[in-house]
């Protein structure tokens, strides 16, 4: 009786869950189709993003958006998507969905190697694995917010001599925002200039504009370039000498920045060179004569 009513329970749940994704399918499709938002390629973002987000884009996203307590995800996930250039390929309810998706992801990917490979790894490892499912998407997406402000940092340079060139050319901050974004190679900085001139053209002012590119960066080379920018802007003064200022300003705390970098070297690769290059050595020299002692 036991067995009969588990295959009848399990046959009741395959049939509901069946009959829920069948009566979803049109409402998904016709969801996937109205988003005419540009993507970028899976690829791009990670193995573990492209093999993950058909998965609980199609089935905990949906859930994830009917909570209560929405509204507090958007909040706290807004700003990390937009920092690290995600906003068009994930909204707060897809990243919240992939930290629950991998709470579950990560335990049977283990269970699928343990079975495939015949090992006796301990069962118990499953829970420490959900822990780390829930935490990587965050460290992942620290990960892509720090690359991508240097990124930024790296470009700022050459973007705003131009900008300085431009307007020095007689044109005005919006012509030369778009001259930089034409000339300039593609960057995260390029990116940013073209979400920035896209608000300006659907209305925005340009002080709203530069304050919303610096709370989607999130640097303080940012939040000090658009201070700038919009002080010049409220008191009516020429931004030609201003941005050639701001430029050789980025220049100075780039240059600061890599000798910090290179003072700090020696102290960094201290510690593998005693436990990794030392013993190595150690065992070169010692080792003839201790054979010969040996001997």
């Amino acid at each position: 009786m036991l067995m009969w009513a588990s295959m009848g329970l399990i046959g009741l749940a395959v049939f509901i869950v069946a009959n829920t994704m069948f009566q979803d399918e049109d409402q998904f499709k016709a969801q996937e189709k109205l988003e005419n938002v540009k993507k970028k390629d899976a690829s791009d973002h990670g193995f573990i993003l492209k093999v993950s987000r058909p998965f609980f884009k199609r089935y905990i996203s949906p859930i994830v958006s009917s909570m209560k307590g929405k509204k507090k995800i958007r909040e706290k996930y807004k700003r990390p998507l937009a920092s690290s250039g995600l906003t068009t390929y994930l909204t707060p309810d897809d990243f919240y969905s992939f930290k629950l998706f991998l709470i579950i992801g990560f335990p049977i990917t283990f269970m699928a190697v343990r079975s495939f490979l015949e090992e006796t790894w301990p069962m118990k490892l499953m829970i420490p694995l959900s822990i780390i499912g829930f935490i990587y998407p965050n460290i992942w997406v620290n990960g892509k917010i720090k690359a991508r402000q240097a990124e930024i940092l790296r470009n700022m340079p050459f973007a705003v001599d131009m900008l300085a060139l431009s307007v020095e050319a007689g044109l005005d901050f919006v012509a030369a925002m778009a001259k930089v974004i034409d000339k300039a190679r593609p960057s995260a900085l390029v990116e940013e200039f073209e979400i920035m001139l896209k608000e300006i053209k659907v209305g925005a002012s340009r002080a709203e504009a530069l304050r919303n590119m610096s709370w989607r960066i999130d640097s303080i080379e940012m939040a000090s370039f658009t201070a700038t920018l919009i002080a010049a802007d409220s008191v009516g003064a020429s931004i030609g000498p201003i941005l050639k200022g701001l430029s050789e300003e980025i220049r100075g705390k780039k240059s600061a920045a890599a000798e910090k970098a290179g003072a700090t070297a020696a102290t960094k690769i201290l510690f593998p060179m005693l436990f990794l290059i030392v013993p190595a050595v150690f065992i070169v020299v010692a080792a003839p004569l201790v054979i010969e002692l040996m001997a």
